[in-house]
């Protein structure tokens, strides 16, 4: 993967295969470190899986035998100058935390988080994305905007480019003028 919006797009991808209602990403950059964490309330992982969830040769798809999202985030992750970690509870659902040294060569650029987040629109799943950059803010709920359409699908086409604008929009604003 060549960006970090697609390792984001991935894991939340894997949140939804595992039953959670709830998505929680969060995208944090403070002086020179980038933290992107991945909540949910999904099935969760045993203890005995989750220690072995980082080598790729571990996956719960029948259709093949390797799962490489959470390895190549956390190699991504170190390669960037950061960390990895990652916490699950059967019944409670998992949590996903990367950070990366900004100024780190080796980083991967964010990439296009508004297209990753309208990706995710399902009827079935909330997202709530918390984007900070210092002290400014942006909050995208799905739960409001679905309450706000009233029962139009959050996944038609015409609301899902109005979402992208308005997300590339508020987080541009948010950067400030930066590339992250």
């Amino acid at each position: 993967m060549r960006e970090l919006a697609l390792h984001i797009l991935d894991i939340a991808e894997n949140s939804v295969k595992a039953n959670a209602k709830l998505v929680t990403v969060e995208i944090l950059v403070d002086d020179n470190l980038l933290t992107i964490r991945i909540s949910d309330d999904g099935k969760g992982m045993s203890e005995e899986f989750l220690t072995r969830v980082t080598d790729p040769f571990t996956t719960t798809r029948t259709t093949r035998k390797v799962g490489m999202g959470i390895p190549l985030l956390k190699q991504a992750a170190e390669t960037g100058g950061g960390t990895f970690d990652i916490k699950s509870q059967v019944g409670v659902g998992t949590v996903v935390t990367t950070t990366f040294q900004l100024d780190d060569i080796d980083r991967m650029p964010l990439g296009d988080i508004a297209e990753t987040a309208t990706t995710l629109l399902y009827p079935n799943c909330d997202f709530k994305w918390i984007y900070k950059v210092g002290d400014r803010e942006f909050v995208f709920d799905t739960r409001e905007v679905k309450e706000e359409l009233e029962g139009i699908p959050i996944d038609s086409p015409e609301i899902i480019a109005f979402l992208k604008s308005m997300l590339k929009e508020n987080i541009e604003s948010i950067n400030g003028g930066i590339i992250i």
